[in-house]
């Protein structure tokens, strides 16, 4: 009876030594992957022509895709949030990079450069049309 015992302290501790190798490890990829996280500066996963306060954006539509380099006031923009609802709903956010929206480049150009030409930048409503056509 005591073989018994000591063949299931036996399987016991067997089931512990593999616990504690898959438990390294997972300690030793996460430290990796920590470190990797670690040796990239926040400077080097930016691209260099997105400058501070500003973010990408990716306008596409079926045929063509421009990139666009905006300042992060947009995201005050009603129809630039109306956008990013519907780029939501297409793409989610669950990815790294520019964000993607579903709109024509030319469009959103336009919806840019007004902004740009706004005094106040509250003169939103004019091109309030032209967004939901994207």
């Amino acid at each position: 009876m005591a073989k018994v015992r000591s063949g299931s302290n036996g399987k016991k501790n067997n089931g512990i030594l593999k616990l504690k190798l898959v438990l390294e490890r997972l300690q030793k990829g996460l430290f990796l992957a920590k470190k990797r996280r670690e040796s990239f500066s926040s400077q080097e996963m930016v691209p260099k022509d997105v400058k501070e306060g500003h973010f990408a954006v990716i306008a596409s539509d079926d045929y063509v895709e421009r990139r666009f380099v905006v300042p992060i006031t947009y995201l005050r923009h009603p129809e630039f949030l109306r956008l990013l609802e519907r780029a939501a709903e297409e793409y989610g956010f669950d990815h790294e990079g520019a964000l993607m929206i579903p709109c024509r480049p030319s469009e959103l150009e336009w919806i840019l450069e007004e902004q740009r030409r706004s005094e106040d930048g509250e003169n939103w409503h004019s091109y309030k049309t032209m967004v939901e056509s994207c």
